[in-house]
């Protein structure tokens, strides 16, 4: 028996779309911020796909994301903490990475208002007071009004590590400012949560070569999602829910920076692959 094709939120030109197996329909009459937050999400889309016609045009993928925040969580992988520790050793800063990692309490910060993602496809910037960048892939999981892990999508969340390693007090300019963030292709919605052993793979090809590749998995997290969400919404109210980014655990080398033309490849099965040209 063939398996089921997950379930698939696309957010479009056209509007919310969502495919299945071999159907791609339009969802009817229906903003994404409504999409979102149903509370029957899943069975809302299965039968979108069972009444709706399959969708015959063109379309262009937009980021799925409508009104909501984009949130990130930092440290929650040991490479990421010593790659952290690295690089803010001049500064003085290097045991605050150590002591969050080994927090009950996550490292969380706002990542980017809606205007400032871009979706898959689309081009990320680097920031032109920085020498030294970096693609972060990550789980990122959407998250309704009511703090329900909805589904889930793939997000990169790219960083200049010279700015955070020159002071950890210059995390938001590290991590925020236009085109910084993307997120796609879909939301895979599912109840289910996603297998422990799922694997993230970061490929960055460059004048037709791969100049980085690496790869990490879920069960080398050690904070858990439901402390992140806990944490998340424990005194902030999110009336269209939010996604959030749940950390890295592939970090290229110190030698290494994103160069403008840069492809970055993120792969989450079976939420597929997030391309991203760097300008």
């Amino acid at each position: 028996m063939k398996p089921r094709s997950p379930l698939l939120l696309h957010n479009t030109s056209l509007g919310p779309v969502v495919t299945c197996d071999d159907r791609c329909c339009r969802v009817p009459l229906t903003e994404w911020d409504d999409v979102f937050n149903r509370d029957d999400i899943g069975g809302f889309l299965q039968q979108v796909l069972e009444d709706e016609r399959v969708v015959n045009e063109d379309y262009t993928l937009l980021p799925p994301i409508g009104s909501q925040e984009l949130w990130a969580a930092g440290v929650t992988y040991y490479r990421s903490r010593t790659a952290r520790m690295d690089e803010a050793k001049e500064a003085g800063g290097s045991d605050f990475y150590d002591r969050v990692y080994n927090s009950e309490r996550p490292e969380l910060f706002m990542k980017a208002t809606p205007h400032r993602v871009v979706g898959h496809a689309q081009t990320m910037r680097l920031r032109a007071d920085s020498q030294w960048n970096v693609p972060e892939p990550e789980l990122t999981l959407a998250l309704n009004a009511n703090a329900s892990i909805v589904g889930y999508t793939i997000g990169n969340d790219l960083s200049s590590r010279d700015i955070e390693g020159e002071n950890p007090l210059y995390l938001p300019q590290a991590k925020t400012w236009d085109r910084s963030a993307a997120v796609g292709p879909a939301i895979w919605i599912t109840k289910e949560p996603i297998p422990r052993n799922t694997e993230i793979l970061l490929r960055i090809n460059r004048g037709g070569e791969t100049a980085f590749e690496g790869a990490t998995a879920l069960d080398q997290m050690k904070q858990t999602f439901d402390n992140l969400v806990s944490y998340l919404f424990r005194e902030a109210s999110f009336p269209a829910g939010c996604l959030l980014m749940t950390g890295t655990g592939v970090v290229p080398g110190d030698d290494f920076s994103l160069q403008s033309g840069d492809e970055v490849n993120i792969t989450i099965e079976p939420i597929g692959t997030l391309v991203n040209r760097i300008e």
